[in-house]
């Protein structure tokens, strides 16, 4: 079944964004913005958790409640830029936490795995994949593969920007996912990288080059 793609149009995540995009936003602040899109986004993402009904005593009563219906979590960050946006994510909603580490072989552009550790119990659990970019798409068609070995009982993919290209490769590869973007823009480079984007994430995150 083909899912959905949402391009978020909130006022607070596009104020966000145009701040993040700026080469003279420091690393601090771009850090801290990565983390509260994320929460933002998380907020969106997280619309169709199901929902059951609790009795909670007052000061002055009894009201008649709706509470998470025990669905398990879990947020797998691509590494290392995906790290950014965990703290925000963990703000809203608790879940367990699985690492996938890639790189992106600069001459070929493809991804290449050196590092997959996911809950034990991840089939269990409905399964949120975090990167910031979504530029060819390779990084996050690898990880949600590795992810869908082990069955979750459902994969999301949130990313802050996204290419043209590597929506349609993601769309391609897992119709069956549901992908979450605060911005989609015009196109990548010869090397790769997304237009206008904002830099590489991983490096304005951490402050290396």
């Amino acid at each position: 079944m083909d899912r959905k793609v949402v391009i978020m149009d909130h006022p607070l995540i596009q104020h966000k964004l145009s701040i993040l995009r700026d080469v003279d936003t420091s690393t601090m602040e771009f850090r801290e913005l990565v983390n509260e899109i994320a929460m933002l986004m998380m907020y969106d993402a997280t619309r169709d958790l199901p929902l059951e009904d609790k009795q909670v005593t007052t000061p002055c009563g009894v009201a008649d409640c709706k509470v998470l219906a025990g669905r398990k979590l879990a947020f797998v960050p691509i590494l290392r830029a995906g790290l950014g946006m965990v703290d925000g994510a963990l703000r809203l909603v608790p879940a367990r936490v699985g690492h996938i580490g890639l790189y992106r072989n600069e001459e070929t552009l493809e991804p290449v795995e050196y590092y997959c550790k996911l809950p034990g119990d991840i089939g269990q659990r409905d399964v949120f994949v975090l990167d910031p970019m979504l530029a060819t798409g390779g990084s996050a068609i690898d990880a949600i593969g590795q992810i869908k070995k082990r069955h979750p009982r459902s994969v999301k993919f949130l990313c802050i920007i996204a290419a043209p290209e590597g929506l349609e490769a993601l769309k391609k590869a897992h119709p069956d996912v549901d992908i979450f973007c605060a911005g989609m823009d015009d196109h990548l480079n010869e090397n790769g990288y997304i237009v206008p984007g904002l830099g590489d994430a991983g490096d304005r995150i951490f402050g290396t080059k």
